[in-house]
């Protein structure tokens, strides 16, 4: 009977062991799933912006097929036709290891539950595992927030600077042909052509600010949030006092970025998501913390909702870990058809308060 026991014993630690294996090979395989994701992504996003590119060049040749070897108009076709289904390969691609990627999480969740009914799941005690899975958690979110951030720069990117550019060596190409048979034309389009290069090189300018203002490492956080906000205003036609109290000084590094982080994230939030017509800001420096308040007219939603469900550029939730991280706290208050009023907290070291 011992024997028996015994083998039963050993049969059931082998298929924890093979269990485990499972496991740790279903994670490998989602890792290279997660690069071959992100490989394609990128493929895809090269081919979206070379169609882009290839459509406007179409466009305009279409507006000059008069002036323009045929030659050329047909290599323009080849070259859209052929990037196109490219592009359409690569999307069904995507979509399949996607699929495949979601199939392998649901696996991995499976086995991973099967691990803990089992008793070998990890041999750490439950209060340390529960600890490990909040910190793991954490760093998930952390990557995604970034990444969601880079995706929306790219997105950014893609849609202005980039289009804009490509339309340059078009510009460019149409004014070379027009200066041999009619240079008026030319000149035209060489105006054109200053026009948008002076947009995009605006837009460049935004797109740095919003990455990383440099005037937040030379001045501080006052005056580079006044700046925000008075461009912000200029951008969305929305009015947005601010208001400033308290002794305005330079605070820590990291904590001048997240107040400035977390303001930007508001407002935008009061202009997309809440459709807001008017805004409100205050900053109070205080001795031993700062306060900022960021109000508006909007919709309003659920808190509860939103922060469980989150699906935004940064999200609420990440910005209440990131403030709750510096030893402070975030508190929204919002109704449906009500407004929001966002406040959070952080306090300052003693040898910054003075």
């Amino acid at each position: 009977m011992a024997e028996y026991i015994s083998d039963g014993e050993i049969s059931f630690q082998s298929f924890i062991e093979e269990a485990g294996n499972d496991f740790e090979q279903t994670q490998r395989d989602l890792n290279e799933i997660g690069i071959l994701i992100k490989q394609s992504a990128a493929e895809v996003e090269r081919l979206a912006q070379r169609n882009a590119q290839t459509q406007n060049y179409v466009r305009q040749l279409q507006s000059n097929f008069e002036t323009l070897p045929r030659e050329d108009i047909k290599e323009a076709y080849e070259a859209l036709n052929n990037t196109q289904q490219r592009l359409y390969t690569m999307r069904g691609q995507l979509e399949k290891l996607q699929s495949d990627q979601r199939n392998l999480e649901k696996l991995a969740q499976f086995q991973h539950r099967l691990l803990d009914l089992a008793g070998g799941a990890s041999p750490l005690p439950a209060t340390q595992k529960r600890r490990n899975e909040s910190d793991q958690s954490t760093v998930i979110r952390v990557i995604q927030t970034e990444e969601a951030a880079r995706q929306s720069l790219v997105r950014k990117m893609h849609d202005g600077p980039a289009s804009s550019l490509s339309n340059f060596i078009l510009q460019a190409e149409i004014c070379q042909r027009f200066f041999e048979v009619d240079p008026d034309r030319a000149r035209t389009e060489l105006n054109a052509l200053k026009s948008v290069a002076a947009s995009t090189f605006s837009d460049v300018k935004d797109f740095i600010f919003d990455l990383r203002p440099m005037m937040l490492d030379d001045l501080g956080v006052v005056p580079t949030l006044r700046r925000y906000v008075e461009s912000f205003q200029e951008k969305s036609g929305i009015p947005v006092p601010i208001t400033v109290t308290g002794v305005e000084r330079r605070l820590e590094s990291h904590i001048e970025v997240t107040i400035f982080r977390s303001v930007q994230e508001l407002l935008n939030n009061a202009l997309t998501h809440a459709q807001a017509s008017q805004i409100q800001v205050s900053l109070d420096l205080a001795q031993e913390r700062v306060l900022a308040v960021v109000e508006d007219n909007g919709r309003g939603f659920n808190v509860n909702d939103t922060l469980e469900n989150n699906t935004q550029t940064i999200g609420l939730a990440t910005l209440r870990e990131r403030i709750e991280m510096l030893g402070g706290d975030l508190n929204i208050q919002s109704r449906m058809g009500q407004g929001t009023r966002a406040e959070f907290s952080i306090p300052i070291e003693p040898e910054f308060s003075v």
